[in-house]
């Protein structure tokens, strides 16, 4: 079967452009030992956000170091190697600012001192597992807290 060729050249697409009023996109970084729920919060925030996801705080804070930021990091508690505290007190000390956009993510199974850390912190902090819902509203309640688009 042959077709006929085009009569003339389409036009380009052009991108649609933000609507009106609608806030710009925040850079977030999801830090979780999980690959699946790395991913999902990663696929429910993609839509508003620009998302990166890593695996290991180890690596994360390797990003903090050479200068990337953020407006807004979310951090799994409770991870091997490194946790999300131990992460929480190298980024207080290489990047204070970024420590203060650090909300964290916890499956339940931690101690005291998890707790403590938890009470400590000025930001809310989510409990594993979360829906999509509770994740956005985290997220665009953090974001506007701290006058950040979201």
């Amino acid at each position: 079967m042959t077709l006929p060729a085009a009569a003339g050249r389409r036009s380009p697409v052009a991108a649609r452009p933000a609507p009106a009023g609608a806030p710009p996109r925040s850079r977030i970084l999801v830090i979780d030992d999980e690959p699946v729920v790395g991913r999902v919060a990663q696929r429910i925030l993609a839509a508003e956000h620009d998302v990166s996801l890593l695996a290991s705080a180890h690596a994360a804070r390797d990003r903090l170091v050479a200068g990337e930021r953020y407006d807004l990091i979310l951090c799994d508690l409770m991870m091997p190697e490194l946790s999300g505290m131990a992460l929480h007190a190298e980024v207080v000390a290489l990047a204070p600012e970024q420590a203060r956009r650090m909300v964290f993510v916890t499956g339940g199974a931690f101690g005291a001192g998890a707790q403590e850390f938890l009470a400590a912190l000025s930001t809310p902090w989510l409990q594993k597992p979360f829906d999509a819902a509770a994740l956005r509203e985290l997220v665009r309640h953090v974001l506007a807290e701290w006058g950040e688009a979201g």
